[in-house]
């Protein structure tokens, strides 16, 4: 072979090694493209659906607090010479007289002045509004009882099926019997709407009220999100140093044997191990045998901490075994013990994986679903926890029980607007993570 025919050969295999790579560059940047596409798709629509639930279809009408339809004596004062506990039983007592006033019937004579000509009947006039609109009546009368007489302008919540109706999540062209509004009341929704007496306003209530279902148009997620808040503190609390610790005690101090090569072996098992079945250990565990609270962000935290320690002290194990081993002979060589060694000079380099850690196995807890649904808390709650041991629901199970509502034209947005809040809660936890680990990282 002359030299120009084996420096033809060898420019050829160039071309080719070349053309290898481009095809790698092309393949690696084509499968993070589609990567980044399937994100995309799947956040635009989460945000497609789920922003319109940020917004409710809100009345504002003229109520009138009329003497002949609340009829009831003024607000007892306290008489001199009265005791606290009398007055109280008093006012008690008149406050349950205020209860019992038809309220709705006030609800509804707002509604027809606002709309003198309408058709519909007392029921289909209330079908527009929530349910929970003659409790917000009665609590601005109790406030204030000098409202009687008087006629003041109140926001009130629109019904969820008018919601849908006036947002066009249900198709108009449906005949009557696919309907969720009567047809007066569609037009009285919509002759409202012309009139300016409905408007949509930002669903603030959707962060300060918890879950409802007599009055689906209220309900919110403060009860999850405070749930879900009590669960990863104990997760947090109990996960991460005895995660961290057990292994720096695997990894630095325990002996290298059968044994730990066994404990090694499950660690790694269970990692792998389904969230439904940590579901099933914690219901046989802490409910069944501790006899601990059902349903409580206790025993969720609790069944989580075991699920998320295996990620916890494999990451840490992982971060150690990446120190450089010219380290612990630097500190062992000044007279370090082993202690000091490890402590001292090892486990501060290793933060930042151990940060890494946290912010894997927190994120994934705060999504899990099926271990909390095997231990109740896919219970109906209707008030906000004030410790971890009240009932109470998570975010993650609160968009499962939305999910399966039948009124999906309604609850399809708001499970939407639900992931919308637990993304944004494991980004702020996210980004609090790496804050801290690029900090200590810089100390490194």
């Amino acid at each position: 072979m002359t030299s120009e025919e084996r420096l033809a050969l060898i420019r050829a295999g160039l071309s080719s090694r070349h053309a290898r790579e481009r095809r790698f560059r092309f393949y690696g940047l084509a499968a993070i493209a589609a990567a980044l596409g399937a994100v995309v798709i799947l956040f635009g629509m989460i945000l497609a659906k789920g922003l319109p639930a940020f917004t409710q279809a809100t009345l504002t009408l003229d109520v009138a607090f009329d003497p002949a339809i609340v009829k009831v004596e003024d607000k007892p004062r306290q008489r001199e010479g009265q005791s606290p506990a009398d007055y109280r039983q008093e006012l008690l007592a008149w406050e349950r007289k205020v209860t019992m006033l038809n309220w709705n019937r006030v609800v509804e004579e707002a509604v027809r002045a606002a709309a003198p000509g309408t058709e519909a009947d007392s029921r289909q006039l209330l079908s527009i509004v929530e349910t929970n609109a003659r409790f917000q009546l009665r609590d601005l009368f109790v406030a204030d009882p000098s409202l009687l007489g008087k006629t003041v302008a109140v926001k009130m919540l629109a019904s969820a099926n008018a919601d849908n109706w006036l947002k066009g999540n249900i198709d108009r062209s449906l005949p009557d019997a696919q309907q969720q509004l009567s047809a007066p009341a569609r037009a009285l929704a919509d002759e409202l709407r012309e009139k300016g007496n409905i408007d949509f306003a930002f669903a603030w209530h959707i962060f300060t009220n918890t879950d409802s279902r007599s009055a689906p148009a209220s309900a919110g997620l403060a009860g999850a999100f405070v749930g879900s808040l009590y669960m990863m503190l104990v997760v947090i609390v109990l996960a991460v140093p005895i995660g961290v610790m057990s292994a720096v005690y695997l990894e630095e101090f325990a002996p290298k044997n059968r044994f730990t090569d066994l404990i090694e072996v499950n660690i790694n098992n269970l990692a792998a191990v389904p969230s439904i079945v940590f579901g099933l250990l914690g219901a046989a565990v802490f409910i069944n045998y501790f006899r601990l609270p059902l349903s409580a962000p206790l025993v969720g935290g609790l069944v989580l901490t075991l699920m998320t320690l295996p990620t916890i002290i494999i990451a840490t194990r992982s971060a150690l075994r990446a120190v450089s081993p010219s380290l612990r002979q630097a500190a062992l060589g000044l007279g370090a013990s082993k202690t000091q060694t490890v402590f001292h000079h090892v486990l501060p380099v290793t933060y930042p994986g151990i940060l890494t850690a946290t912010i894997i196995g927190v994120a994934q807890a705060l999504g899990e679903t099926a271990p909390l649904l095997l231990i109740g808390m896919n219970a109906f709650v209707a008030q906000v926890p004030g410790t971890p041991l009240d009932q109470s629901t998570a975010l993650p199970v609160q968009i499962y029980l939305w999910q399966g509502n039948e009124n999906r034209n309604f609850f399809e947005a708001r499970t939407s607007a639900a992931i919308i809040v637990l993304l944004g809660l494991m980004l702020t936890l996210n980004a609090i993570a790496i804050f801290l680990r690029t900090r200590l990282e810089k100390r490194a």
